[in-house]
C-alpha cells in the first residue's frame, strides 16, 4: 500500500510541477525581485537619488498637489513621506481618467521629473500576483492555483522522499548531470520548505477574498465591509458629499492624530473624496518595526477637522491576516531579514528550474523527438531564462528610452513593459527553434544583458559603483549594479562550461 501511494505522490509531484512550473517560476522571480522593489525604483529612477533630508517637510506644503487633486475632482489623495528606504516623498491620486503619481523633494518641495517608468514597484510587484492578466481577474486566478500547486508539490516532495534530512546533507557537484540537478532539487527543497509553505499559505490568505468568497459572505453583508475591516478603512463607509468644502489644515490634524497615538509618525497621509462635504483625512501610523501590519489609522473629517474614526483593537481573526499578510509582504524594514528573502526566493526559482531540467533530463533518450517533450523544453527555457532575459530587457530599455518617449501610441512606460514582453516572447521561439543550443545562447545573453545594464546606469547617471558605494544614500543603487554584475559573472561561467561540456550535443544533456 505505501510504495503505491508513494507512486501516487510522485505522478502527483511530477505533473503538477510540469503544467503549472512556467507560472510558479514567474511568480517566485517577480517575488524575489520584490523584495526589493522600491531599492529598484530609486535605480531606474535617478532623479529620486537624494540624499535623506535633516528635516521633515511639513505636510502643507503638499497643498498645492492636494488642490489640484481637488480641481480635478479625485476619489482620493495621498502622500507617503519620505522613510528609511526611500529618501523621496511620494504623492497620489486617482481620477476619472486615471491615476497621477509625482516623487516629490523633501527639502525643496518640488515635483521631480516624470521618469517615464512604472518602476518595480508598479510593474513588478503587480506582476507577482497578478501576472498583468486584468481581465476578469484571470491573471488572480491563475496565481491561486499555482500557489494550490506548489502546497501539493511541498506535501508530496515530502512524501516522495523518505529520506528527506539525509538528502539535505548530499550534494554532488561531480556527478552526472542528472544526479546533479536531483541533488540541487532537494537541497533548495529543504533548506527554504519552511519558506515555500509560509510564503505560499499567506499568499492564498491574502488573496483569500477572491478564492473564498462565501468565507466573507458568511461574516460581513458585503464584501466591501470585509475591505474596509481587514486595511483600517472603515471611516470610508459614508455617503458621497456636495464638492466646494475646504480642506482644513493638514498639520494641524495631524497634531490632534499624534495626540490620539501618544507619539508616532505616519506612514501613509490620506485625503479621500477630498473637497467635499463628507471628505476625511486619515492618518496611517508608521508601523514599520513590526511584523504585523497593523493599521493603527485615526480619521477626521476634512472640513471641520473633528475627529470621526479610531477603530479599536480588531478581531483575533483580522488580526491573523494582518500578521500574515506583513510576514508575506515584508512589511517590517529589517535589512538583514529582508536580505534572507532575497536568497530563500532565488533557492525557490532554483527549486522550480532544477525540477524542470530534472525532468527532462529522465526523458530525453526515450522522449526527445515527441510533441510534449519539445513543448515542455520550449516552456523551460522561456519561463527560467526567458523571464530573466526580459526583466534585464526592461532594466536596460529603462536607461536607453529618451525622456518623453513616444511611439506607436504608447508613452515611455508603456515602451518599457513592451521591451519586457518582446524579449520574453522572443525567448520562448528561441527554446523551441534552437534546443540544442538555447541553455548556453541564453546563458550568455543574460551575461551580456546584466552588464550592459549596469554600464548604461554609469553612463547616463555618472553613478559608478565607486560613487555609488562613497556615498551612504545611493548603496541602493551600488546593491543593483553589484547584483547586476554578479549575475553576469555565474551567467558567463555557465555559458562557458556548458560550451565546454559538450559542445555540439544537446545542451539538455549537460546541464
Amino acid at each position: 500500500m505505501e510504495p503505491d501511494f508513494r507512486r501516487a505522490m510522485g505522478w502527483l509531484h511530477t505533473w503538477a510541477g510540469v503544467l503549472l512550473g512556467s507560472v510558479l517560476f514567474a511568480i517566485f522571480w517577480m517575488g524575489t525581485l520584490s523584495v526589493f522593489d522600491i531599492e529598484i525604483d530609486q535605480w531606474m529612477k535617478p532623479a529620486t537619488r537624494l540624499p535623506p533630508a535633516a528635516q521633515t517637510l511639513a505636510l502643507e506644503r503638499f497643498r498645492p498637489s492636494l488642490n489640484e487633486a481637488i480641481a480635478a475632482r479625485a476619489a482620493f489623495w495621498n502622500v507617503e513621506p519620505p522613510n528609511d528606504r526611500q529618501s523621496v516623498a511620494s504623492v497620489h491620486y486617482r481620477t476619472k481618467t486615471g491615476f497621477v503619481s509625482h516623487d516629490i523633494d523633501p527639502v525643496s518641495g518640488r515635483t521631480l521629473p516624470d521618469a517615464g517608468t512604472l518602476g518595480a514597484s508598479g510593474f513588478i510587484f503587480p506582476f507577482h500576483y497578478s501576472l498583468h492578466l486584468r481581465i476578469m481577474n484571470l491573471g488572480t486566478w491563475l496565481v491561486g492555483l499555482a500557489s494550490m500547486a506548489m502546497l501539493v508539490l511541498c506535501v508530496s516532495g515530502v512524501i516522495i522522499h523518505r529520506k528527506i534530512f539525509a538528502e539535505f546533507f548530499t550534494f554532488r557537484p561531480s556527478k552526472k548531470p542528472r544526479r546533479l540537478l536531483l541533488d540541487l532539487h532537494n537541497l533548495s527543497g529543504v533548506l527554504g520548505l519552511p519558506f515555500h509553505i509560509m510564503l505560499t499559505f499567506s499568499g492564498l490568505v491574502i488573496l483569500g477574498a477572491t478564492f473564498f468568497p462565501a468565507s466573507i459572505n458568511a461574516l460581513y453583508p458585503n464584501p466591501r465591509g470585509y475591505f474596509y475591516e481587514a486595511n483600517g478603512l472603515s471611516f470610508l463607509n459614508v455617503k458621497p458629499g456636495q464638492p466646494g468644502a475646504p480642506v482644513v489644515s493638514l498639520d494641524e490634524t495631524f497634531a490632534r492624530a499624534q495626540a490620539v497615538w501618544g507619539n508616532g509618525s505616519p506612514e501613509t497621509v490620506l485625503v479621500a473624496t477630498p473637497g467635499t462635504t463628507t471628505g476625511r483625512i486619515a492618518f496611517f501610523r508608521d508601523r514599520t518595526q513590526q511584523v504585523v501590519m497593523d493599521r493603527d489609522v485615526v480619521a477626521f473629517s476634512s472640513t471641520t477637522g473633528e475627529l470621526v474614526s479610531h477603530p479599536p483593537a480588531p478581531r483575533a481573526i483580522i488580526r491573523t491576516q494582518r500578521f500574515l499578510s506583513g510576514l508575506h509582504l515584508i512589511h517590517f524594514h529589517h535589512w538583514v531579514l529582508r536580505w534572507l528573502y532575497f536568497m530563500l526566493g532565488l533557492g525557490s526559482c532554483l527549486l522550480i528550474a532544477s525540477g524542470f531540467l530534472f525532468w527532462q533530463a529522465s526523458r530525453r533518450t526515450k522522449q526527445a523527438n515527441t510533441f510534449g517533450f519539445r513543448l515542455v523544453e520550449g516552456l523551460s527555457a522561456g519561463s527560467i531564462t526567458g523571464i530573466m532575459l526580459a526583466t534585464l530587457a526592461f532594466f536596460i530599455s529603462n536607461r536607453l528610452l529618451p525622456p518623453g518617449a513616444h511611439a506607436f501610441g504608447m508613452g515611455r512606460a508603456a515602451l518599457e513593459i513592451g521591451c519586457f514582453y518582446l524579449v520574453w516572447v522572443g525567448a520562448f521561439l528561441h527554446g523551441w527553434l534552437r534546443p540544442r543550443r538555447v541553455w548556453i545562447e541564453q546563458s550568455a545573453a543574460i551575461s551580456a544583458f546584466s552588464a550592459l545594464a549596469a554600464m548604461l546606469n554609469w553612463i547616463t547617471t555618472g553613478d559608478h559603483p565607486l560613487h555609488s558605494l562613497a556615498n551612504r544614500y545611493l548603496w541602493p543603487v551600488a546593491g543593483m549594479d553589484m547584483l547586476l554584475l554578479v549575475g553576469s559573472a555565474l551567467a558567463f561561467l555557465t555559458a562557458r562550461k556548458l560550451a565546454r561540456k559538450q559542445p555540439g550535443k544537446a545542451v539538455g544533456k549537460t546541464v
